[in-house]
Parts: structure tokens; C-alpha cells; sequence
């Protein structure tokens, strides 16, 4: 294939031949004879990489001639990725550190292949203010192994400073909890609802469940019986709080995002939305099921829950009909002493975020969905709802953010591989095809077949419309 596009250098002389001119030019890095993959399609080429931004992809040794390059990475037989974002994760820094922290749950995430993280606000102190959340960014800041956004989270106390919030460099968004929540984080009633998505410009995210259907059912729950966590959260749980939650969005002309649908019914109900309403889905939902609450008991228990294998089928059908538009983990970890008490006093989260990339890369080469459809669901996806700036393509000028995987290595997947604090995985002894073998975050090999080259040098994403 010929050269597809090249980010100039220096100034030079218009009669110089295409040879010579390749011969001037200089990358810090290419990675060459690699399968390139984008959201619209694939083929062989190189990329050239130079001050941290993608600067060549093509064909950079036609004609025989090799520009140089301060290092070369043969990468036949690999797949090149636009850098995987994990859209909702759970690092638990400030104030829970004894589960997770930045720099632990970030190292989990370049190990799983994953170059940037967009994290939750639910920590302690809540991130709901200019003043906490600037101090995450300072945590942050090269103490992170990947690149990094952070929520902000929406109360009834705070509305008036979220048009500013929401604005700040680094900042993903507002978070909003209907449901699952504590403190000043709950916001379950519609005119709170009403007033956070009237204040705001930007796409705002939400856990989507009734907490007055929650408070009304805790009765369904069942000392010692995981099980029982899908029968108290039920589908009307999520339902009612995603129909209350798109009627406000319509009512106010606002643009939501609904994290981690768990329901086929939720799934046909925002099908018919989609002009305001934005999905997202998660690996566990996509993979495992109730029957496995017998095998794993608390370490299966989410919010919103893993329910039965019909609503399994319903979310890839999602998937499969552009319904669903991402992919976020939802990482939540808790110590395995934490999981151990008996449910429903157990905490409800598992890890994800190092996970993503294997078990959906499984999935692929099972044909439930294409590298591509997962290309567009981690990078051009989140690009694109959230107004990401230099990040998700594979495209000349953009960060060279990339996860390089190989789609034939069959692994299994163990405690022992989870960087995560917490220490376990709830696909523990899973066997899987497709593994990350790189990730390359603004041009710097972070992590390369499991081991971790660089670290540390963790920056803000940056958003278009975000405050100078």
C-alpha cells in the first residue's frame, strides 16, 4: 500500500523526489507490518510516530527505502488499535485507597492494554467541587500509568457550579446517581434530575435505578443468597429510573448517557431515544450470567446486577443493532474480605478495567461482534459522544495512543495477572483468544508482553469547549 499520509517535519525544497524526501524524515518510533485497525475498516501498513503524536501511516518502507527511526517494533502477525478508553471505571482515590488508588488501578489498565480511563466521583471526599476535583488532577498527574479524565458528580448542592465543573480541563462530565448511592451523591427524585440537566451543556452520565423501587423491595433480598441481588434489583427498577431519566432529558433538550444498561427491556425502550440518549454496556453483562451467581456468589454482585441469560442475548442484540454505542468496565474493586461477608451486607463491584480488552477481544474471535464494532465501541466511540480532542482515531496528528493485540494468542486469565489492589478477577481460570500485547500511550511504550516499560507519566485528556 502506498503512503497514506504523512505529518510534514520541516520545510523542504517542492522539486525534491518522494524518495529523497523520505529519506529525510525522521520518527522517534514505527511500528511496522502491522495489521492497522480503525472503526470503518483494516489493512497492512506502518505507523510513524514523532513527539508523541501519530505522524506517518502507510506504507513507510516503499521503494525499499526505511526512514529512520530512533527505535523499529516489528509488529507482523499483531493488530494496531486507536488507544482503548475505559469510559467508567472506579480507582477509589481519595478515602479507599485500602481497595485501589490511581496508580494501582491504572497499572491494571496498561497491563489489560488500556491507554486512558474516564474515573468516577464517588470517592471520599466527593468529587463535586472545583477544589476536589483539581486536587485528583494533581494525584493524578505522572503518578497515573495512563492518560486520565475524571467525572464530577451531580447534587442537589452543587448545581449552580456544574456549568463550570463540566469545563475543566480534564473533567469527562457530570455523573448523576438515581440510584446506589450515598449521601449527597443520590440524586433520585426529577426535579433534582430536572435542575442538573437544565444547568449543563455537555453529555451528562447516569446510574439508572428507581431508588424508591429499591427502597419498596428490599425485602426480595435473601440473607446468605448472592441470587437474590437480580430479584430485589429488578428489571422495573431499571426501567422506570431510564423512562423518569429519558422524559427529563426530552423535557429539558439535554443529551444523557446511560451507563451500564443491564436490561433487553431497557435496551428496546432507549433503541427508540437514541437522538438524546447514548448507551453503554459492560463485559460482565455481555459474559456471564445468573447461573454463574452458584460458582462466584458476592464476587458476581453488581449494581445494576448480572441477570439472566435472556437479557445476555438482548444486549448483544443492542450491540449488534448500533444501539449500544460503548463499552465501559465499570472496574469497582473491593477487597476479597470485603466480598467475603454474607450477602446483602457484601459490597457490590468487581474489577474490569484490565479484563476489557481480553474478554471482549474473545468475543471477537467468537463473531459476536467485529474488531471493528469493538474499535468504535473503546475509541471512536467515546470520541465522539463525549467530544474527546486527539484521541481515538488512528489518524496523522492525533496521540499515538495505541493497544496492540494479538488476535490469535490463547491465555488464561488469573488472580495472579490482576494488578489491581483488590487482587482477583471474577474470570479467574477463564481461557480466551485475543490478548494485549502493547500499549502505547502518546508515543511511549508503556507496557509490552506483560511487562511494564514505562510508567508514571499519566496526563489529563483533553475536550473540546474545556476551559484554557
Amino acid at each position: 500500500m502506498a503512503l497514506v499520509a504523512i505529518l510534514p517535519h520541516c520545510s523542504i525544497d517542492c522539486k525534491n523526489t518522494e524518495t529523497a524526501r523520505m529519506e529525510m524524515i525522521s520518527f522517534d518510533t514505527i511500528f511496522k507490518n502491522a495489521t492497522l485497525v480503525n472503526h470503518d475498516g483494516e489493512f497492512r501498513g506502518d505507523i510513524g510516530i514523532r513527539d508523541g503524536l501519530i505522524a506517518a501511516i502507510g506504507d513507510l518502507t516503499e521503494g525499499g527505502k526505511t526512514p529512520a527511526a530512533a527505535e523499529t517494533v516489528d509488529c507482523t502477525g499483531l493488530h494496531v488499535l486507536p488507544g482503548v478508553i475505559d469510559t467508567q471505571v472506579h480507582f477509589r482515590e481519595p478515602g479507599l485507597e485500602h481497595k485501589e488508588n490511581l496508580q494501582t488501578g491504572s497499572l491494571g489498565a496498561v497491563m489489560g492494554g488500556v491507554t486512558g480511563v474516564f474515573e468516577m466521583p464517588n470517592t471520599n471526599p466527593l468529587t463535586i467541587d472545583e477544589e476536589t476535583f483539581l486536587d485528583k488532577i494533581a494525584r493524578a498527574t505522572n503518578s497515573m500509568h495512563c492518560d486520565f479524565a475524571f467525572y464530577a458528580g451531580g447534587t442537589h448542592d452543587n448545581v449552580a457550579q456544574l456549568a463550570r465543573l463540566e469545563r475543566l480541563p480534564g473533567c469527562a462530565g457530570i455523573k448523576v446517581f438515581m440510584g446506589s448511592s450515598t449521601g449527597s451523591l443520590l440524586v433520585s427524585d426529577d426535579d433534582g434530575v430536572r435542575a442538573i440537566l437544565d444547568a449543563v451543556s455537555r453529555r451528562v452520565a447516569f446510574h439508572s435505578e428507581d431508588e424508591y423501587l429499591l427502597e419498596d423491595q428490599k425485602h426480595l433480598r435473601v440473607m446468605n443468597d448472592p441470587s437474590s441481588h437480580p430479584a430485589w434489583r429488578d428489571v422495573n427498577v431499571a426501567l422506570r429510573s431510564t423512562k423518569r431519566l429519558v422524559g427529563l432529558a426530552r423535557e429539558t433538550g439535554a443529551s444523557i448517557h446511560v451507563l451500564h444498561v443491564s436490561t433487553g427491556e431497557e435496551m428496546e425502550f432507549l433503541s427508540r431515544h437514541k437522538d438524546i440518549a447514548s448507551v453503554e454496556v459492560t463485559p460482565h453483562h455481555l459474559t456471564l450470567d445468573a447461573g454463574d451467581y452458584q460458582r462466584l456468589g458476592t464476587l458476581l454482585q453488581m449494581n445494576p446486577p448480572v441477570r439472566d441469560i435472556s437479557h445476555r442475548k438482548r444486549l448483544w442484540h443492542g450491540v449488534a443493532g448500533g444501539v449500544a454505542d460503548i463499552l465501559g468496565s465499570d472496574h469497582a474493586p473491593h477487597t476479597l474480605e470485603e466480598k467475603s461477608a454474607p450477602y446483602p451486607d457484601s459490597p457490590s463491584g468487581m474489577t474490569g478495567v484490565q479484563t476489557l480488552v481480553p474478554v471482549m477481544l474473545d468475543h471477537v474471535n467468537a463473531g459476536r461482534l467485529s474488531l471493528q464494532r469493538f474499535v468504535d465501541m473503546t475509541s471512536a466511540g467515546p470520541n465522539r459522544l463525549f467530544g474527546i480532542a486527539g484521541k481515538g482515531r488512528l489518524a496523522v496528528g492525533y496521540d499515538a495512543d495505541l493497544t496492540i493485540v494479538d488476535m490469535k494468542r490463547c491465555e488464561i486469565i488469573s488472580n495472579g495477572w490482576v494488578a489491581s489492589r483488590s487482587g482477583w478477577t471474577p474470570y479467574d481460570g477463564r481461557r480466551v483468544t485475543g490478548w494485549p500485547v502493547g500499549t502505547v500511550i502518546r508515543g511511549n511504550r508503556v507496557m509490552w508482553e506483560g511487562e511494564l516499560l514505562k510508567g508514571s507519566s499519566g496526563r489529563p485528556i483533553r475536550f473540546n469547549g474545556a476551559l484554557a
